[in-house]
């Protein structure tokens, strides 16, 4: 059994064997369920799980029943038989910037002499609409966008590749159940529309981002690739994970559940080239995933099956804990060295970042969420 995706996880993902039909499948251990050939349920033999996620909660709770007893006794394809495909058909992306320690630090960062967070940044969740089509799965290469950036003490802009590469360790939420436009999703209503988290790398290119952003926010630098796991652990493996959030001054408006919603409790880690070089706390995020969805809502937008938003940078209060390079080495200034001596800031062509994921599981042990997996590439000329 490999660890970390026994009985008590079982994600779901989309997968191939040797150039057929992409299928629905289930993880456990070092195999693949395929759900379709198990079942003949019509909605698994599809390339995406959008045609389950559409049939709601109480068919997501019917189906993990209906899992759990048939893995242990049916045939499964090996992982290393298999090719792993991005899982869900994304209908919109919305990144959120929920993490307190992540703000604070970009606000001392950018604005040193200022207030490190904007003055709306404890009254709601901020987020940015991203590119739902440049959400790629994980292992997906990366190539080094270009686009204008200006140094802040250049004249003029100029055109090139990024020469500030980032990552932005993260998680993300999948909608399955859409609701009505005009109709906001209250806090309550996370388990009625969200399926499940998949591991999130919000690739950053933070030269771009800085000449852009003002006054729209993020644009070409955030929407040229977004990897995400090819597992999606469902809500229901999370159970044991809940755990009570920051806490929250000032009081949030009733829209968004002042005391009634909660964080999770999911270790990150961040390897770069091998190592790891970070360990971000999910658990200490200022903002809940329920308070992102009824956020999200409120004006009467609209969930769609396929739907995606994301926390934002999962940084915690220590300096091992941050979730981005940016981070990590102060804006270039504290580059952070690796065991072998290297010195690194921003991402260099032919790095990989590899994101990985655990939670408390409902049986008592630990499961591991799928890893997310990046490398670089040159820009294109």
């Amino acid at each position: 059994m490999s660890d970390g995706f026994g009985l008590d996880h079982l994600p779901y993902g989309v997968f191939s064997v040797a150039g057929g039909p992409r299928r629905v499948g289930v993880r456990y251990g070092d195999g693949i369920l395929d759900l379709y050939a198990a079942t003949g349920r019509p909605e698994f033999d599809q390339p995406s799980l959008n045609a389950f996620l559409a049939l709601g909660p109480e068919v997501w709770r019917q189906t993990r029943d209906q899992v759990r007893g048939l893995v242990e006794d049916a045939g499964l394809v090996a992982i290393e038989d298999a090719v792993l495909h991005l899982p869900v058909e994304v209908a919109d992306y919305v990144d959120f910037y929920a993490s307190l320690d992540h703000a604070s630090n970009v606000g001392r960062i950018f604005r040193p002499d200022s207030e490190p967070l904007t003055p709306n940044w404890r009254h709601l969740p901020i987020g940015y609409h991203g590119r739902a089509g440049t959400v790629v799965v994980s292992g997906t290469p990366v190539t080094r966008p270009s686009g204008q950036r200006k140094a802040p003490g250049d004249d003029a802009p100029t055109y090139g590749p990024s020469r500030r590469l980032d990552i932005e360790a993260e998680l993300g939420f999948v909608v399955g159940a859409p609701s009505e436009l005009g109709a906001a999703v209250p806090f309550s209503g996370l388990a009625d529309h969200v399926f499940g988290v998949t591991g999130l790398n919000d690739w950053s290119a933070r030269d771009i981002q800085a000449w852009e952003y003002v006054p729209l926010g993020p644009f070409l630098g955030k929407s040229f690739a977004t990897s995400i796991s090819p597992w999606v652990t469902a809500l229901a493996a999370l159970d044991a994970a809940w755990v009570d959030l920051p806490e929250q001054d000032p009081e949030p408006l009733p829209y968004l559940g002042p005391g009634a919603t909660r964080g999770l409790d999911i270790d990150v880690e961040i390897e770069l080239n091998g190592e790891v070089v970070s360990r971000p706390p999910y658990r200490t995020m200022y903002w809940s995933p329920a308070q992102m969805l009824a956020h999200m809502t409120v004006n009467g937008a609209s969930l769609r099956t396929g739907d995606l938003f994301a926390s934002g940078t999962i940084s915690g209060p220590e300096p091992d804990q941050r979730g981005s390079f940016l981070e990590l080495s102060w804006s270039g200034k504290e580059p952070f060295t690796t065991s072998d001596g290297t010195s690194h800031s921003f991402l260099e062509d032919g790095d990989e970042v590899v994101l990985r994921y655990s939670a408390p599981g409902i049986d008592g042990g630990r499961i591991t969420l799928g890893e997310v997996a990046g490398r670089i590439e040159p820009a294109r000329t």
